[in-house]
């Protein structure tokens, strides 16, 4: 896996993508440390509005900024939004009111909401070949999982030898590395999509992603895999503390369990990937996840928690890492960007769904009755998203164009019978899925 790591331009910007999360991962425990100072009590109150507003910043801005940034060069615009993201971290210890926090964290949330999904649709381009992009994907989601297991223990070595202003200063650094390094490689050139309006620019990636079947498949394993995971990051602070009497410790290490299964699982994708489709390795995911969830009925004490958490990670990541793929193939490289755009803003709306649904079902059920009803939808969802899917969709579609005039490219490429086929996707000339 660490192989792809040869290539210089991928290697800039892995090393980008695992400082600006480390630094990322220093903000989270600042803000919580600024909150409390400022607010004391009602630190939670403030902590959950800026989660908020967070969410809202990726499900709303997202888009915007994607329909803004269509076709222009990418470094720039990577490199201006993490200049934005350093300045707005450097501020942070400067606020003296909360809702001085409100204002930065949206610009600062707003900023990641363009630069992440950008960012995102950039690497297929660098590593063209699928089976190196595919352990891009891996090591992606290794950084992901290692940034949450890292982050907090290096804010708290940091605290020792400063305050909470300096891992501020930390995740501006993070930022500004992030921009040099991308400033260091030659990235591909962003091609043109055919939408030229403003409209058809911010609608484009949602209208691929809703009309294409694969995609509706892939929202609902998206949107039923949040639930999942919203219950492990809210419920085991709860569960660990609340229903076993133990510390704070124990329910990291609970955190730990969950991010364990997700990086093993990660380790084996690549191969996994060269020989089961995407669908039925994703499929398969929500499957084990749901054979965790009706385990957690069976939850005794802190080792079955561990074990079950550890699952849940393993689903969780068969799920989430081949997300990308299924994206690539499912756009024009033009129409990349604001595909992955419409991804980042859709898996963010389930995601703030799934954060108050988990927090409210260990406040009115019971322990097991809670994993019952998590299965339960989670099993809807794997019966729909397996319909919506449809299985043989790598094949080749046969349709018709009775709008193209004859000498046109595409008809030339592609033959001009009364039908011709190729693989489908929803672009200026495909505006919806054959029937």
């Amino acid at each position: 896996m660490l192989s792809i790591l040869r290539h210089r331009v991928y290697r800039h910007l892995f090393a980008a993508q695992v400082i600006s999360l480390l630094g990322t991962g220093l903000a989270t425990v600042a803000l919580s440390l600024m909150a409390f100072e400022l607010a004391g009590d009602n630190a939670g109150t403030v902590l959950a509005t800026a989660l908020t507003i967070k969410m809202l910043a990726y499900v709303f801005v997202s888009p915007l900024l994607a329909a803004l940034f269509q076709g222009r060069s990418r470094k720039p615009v990577l490199v201006l939004l993490d200049i934005i993201r350093a300045l707005t971290a450097l501020s942070l210890p400067f606020l003296i009111e909360v809702w001085h926090i409100y204002v930065v964290i949206f610009v600062l949330q707003s900023s990641s909401a363009g630069f992440t999904p950008l960012f995102q649709a950039t690497i297929p381009d660098v590593l063209p070949d699928e089976r190196e992009y595919t352990k891009a994907l891996s090591l992606s989601r290794l950084a992901y999982d290692m940034e949450s297991l890292i982050s907090p223990m290096l804010a708290a070595a940091l605290l020792l030898i400063t305050s909470w202003h300096g891992l501020f200063f930390g995740t501006m650094l993070g930022f500004v590395a992030s921009a040099l390094l991308v400033l260091s490689v030659t990235l591909p050139k962003a091609q043109t999509s055919a939408a030229n309006t403003w409209t058809d620019r911010l609608t484009k990636g949602g209208r691929i992603y809703l009309l294409t079947p694969r995609l509706r498949g892939l929202l609902l394993l998206s949107f039923t895999t949040a639930l999942g995971g919203a219950m492990v990051f809210v419920n085991t602070v709860v569960l660990v503390q609340g229903n076993f009497a133990l510390s704070g410790q124990q329910t990291a290490f609970a955190l730990a369990a969950f991010g364990f299964g997700s990086m093993l699982t990660a380790l084996t994708l690549p191969t996994l990937l060269e020989k089961i489709t995407e669908r039925r390795v994703m499929l398969a995911g929500l499957g084990l996840m749901i054979v965790a969830q009706l385990s957690g009925t069976l939850i005794t004490g802190y080792v079955t928690l561990l074990m079950i958490w550890f699952v849940l990670g393993a689903g969780y990541s068969l799920v989430q890492t081949p997300t990308s793929k299924v994206l690539v193939r499912s756009a024009s490289n033009a129409d990349r960007p604001a595909l992955f755009a419409a991804h980042f803003s859709l898996s963010h709306a389930g995601w703030m769904m799934a954060y108050p649904f988990a927090g409210w079902l260990l406040t009115v059920l019971d322990v097991n009755s809670a994993f019952l009803l998590l299965a339960g939808l989670s099993v809807i969802g794997l019966a729909l998203a397996s319909k919506l899917w449809p299985e043989n969709e790598n094949s080749a579609i046969s349709h018709r164009h009775d709008d193209l005039e004859a000498g046109h490219e595409h008809l030339e490429a592609f033959g001009y019978g009364e039908e011709h086929s190729h693989l489908y996707v929803i672009d200026s000339l495909h505006s919806k899925w054959p029937r």
